[in-house]
């Protein structure tokens, strides 16, 4: 019968084997912290995105197309320009340079950021407005409300690092060759025919009267409150920014506004 040798380590290898496993043990013990860790750092991400961007004004620097797609920017804020002529060909621009906008929706992909902008470049039809009826060959919708045009679009933001690598401020400053979250472009700067009161105004964040919608939104972005009152049978628009007891009161008549009072 052949017995049985085993060799045992010699001190310095027992050493180094029982740290060998230690280390293992301890990076085991540690991985569902470092996996947790990795997953509140991708949403506390996100969540600082949506709440830096989430409903942000700002003002269309190029034409978005309306669509699904929208446009496309890569990780160095550079637009896909043959996709996005190809989508304005095809499509015709929901938003012109120099058109306020709102992101009203933001959607995290892997390794993408996409915003709606402006509810988005969805059809303006209502479902039932694709059923057709009638007898034999002949047929008609059963709908004879025309569609109504979209005013909305898409961007398509690509990262190569992950979104939890990336700040709400680096997603703006990627965004910038389309969006100006400053407002230094508005429509009317563009426009020719605004008198250099209203531009200077603009410039400097101010609302003055003769202003429009657009104006105003470019100058001030959106109000905290609007209320519409009738007055001498005329109805009225007040859009009210601030609160007590410093607050400003537009009045728009229409699309113009006939008075600013500042309190």
């Amino acid at each position: 019968m052949r017995a049985l040798h085993f060799k045992l380590p010699k001190d310095g290898e027992a050493g180094r084997l029982r740290a060998s496993w230690v280390g293992v043990a301890l990076a085991v013990s540690l991985l569902p912290q470092f996996i947790l860790a990795k997953k509140q750092s991708k949403e506390e991400s996100r969540i600082e995105i949506i709440r830096k961007l989430g409903s942000e004004i700002a003002v269309a620097k190029v034409p978005l197309p309306r669509g699904k797609r929208g446009i496309f920017l890569n990780d160095k804020g550079q637009v896909n320009q043959s996709d996005a002529d190809a989508e304005l060909r095809q499509n015709g621009p929901a938003i012109r340079p120099g058109m306020p906008v709102e992101i009203t929706k933001i959607i995290f992909k892997s390794e993408k950021i996409v915003f709606e902008i402006n509810g988005g470049g969805k059809s303006g039809k209502k479902w039932y407005q694709h059923i057709e009826v009638g007898v034999g060959s002949t047929t008609h919708p059963i709908s004879q409300q025309p569609p109504v045009l979209t005013y909305g679009s898409w961007i398509t933001l690509s990262l190569r690092e992950k979104i939890a690598d990336v700040t709400s401020d680096q997603v703006k400053k990627l965004l910038d060759p389309v969006l100006d979250f400053e407002r230094h472009s508005p429509t009317a700067l563009y426009s020719p025919t605004v008198p250099p009161k209203i531009k200077d105004a603009i410039k400097n964040h101010q609302v003055v009267v003769g202003m429009d919608h657009d104006a105003v939104l470019s100058a001030k972005g959106p109000p905290d409150r609007k209320v519409r009152e009738v007055r001498e049978g005329v109805e009225q628009e007040d859009w009210i920014y601030g609160l007590p007891p410093h607050v400003l009161f537009v009045t728009f008549d229409g699309d113009t506004v006939i008075s600013v009072r500042q309190f």
